[in-house]
């Protein structure tokens, strides 16, 4: 079983590997996926950087799917599948997660820039207490391109 997850892992680093969309961003030009390409992010915060959010996106014609991890540290983690389309630079994508063995859903909104890739953030709702995108707001989690899914 470690044998295949560790496989499982190379794959997907290995399809995280850099493509042309790298030459574009240090030119400060837009990002246009070729036909098919894969992308890996990453974004560290909290206290002393331990927790992390992962993510790996596959991007083909205006279709996205991908993975996305988020671990906090020492805390339960929500693991699961994005699938969404992208038009513009603008991902909106559905992201089913794993918490504590319940699955849930979230829909959340994404912005390729460069070698970056913007989140809006999620809020509370009141009344359904469940967390949802803030439509309101900016771009304000920012993740950077990584080679690897776990940090």
């Amino acid at each position: 079983m470690k044998l295949i997850t560790l496989l499982a892992m190379l794959l997907i680093i290995s399809s995280c590997s850099t493509n042309e969309n790298s030459d574009n961003a240090k030119n400060g030009t837009t990002v246009k996926p070729p036909i098919a390409s894969a992308l890996c992010f990453l974004l560290t915060e909290g206290n002393n950087n331990r927790d992390s959010t992962s993510i790996e996106l596959v991007i083909k014609n205006n279709k996205v799917t991908g993975s996305m991890n988020w671990l906090p540290y020492q805390k339960d983690s929500r693991k699961g599948s994005l699938t969404g389309t992208i038009n513009n630079n603008i991902i909106q994508a559905n992201w089913s997660f794993m918490q504590e063995g319940i699955k849930d859903t979230l829909n959340l909104q994404f912005m390729l820039d460069s070698t970056r890739l913007l989140q809006k953030p999620l809020k509370a709702n009141t009344q359904s207490g469940r967390q949802q995108t803030d439509a309101l707001a900016s771009y304000t989690l920012i993740y950077h391109t990584s080679d690897k899914i776990y940090n």
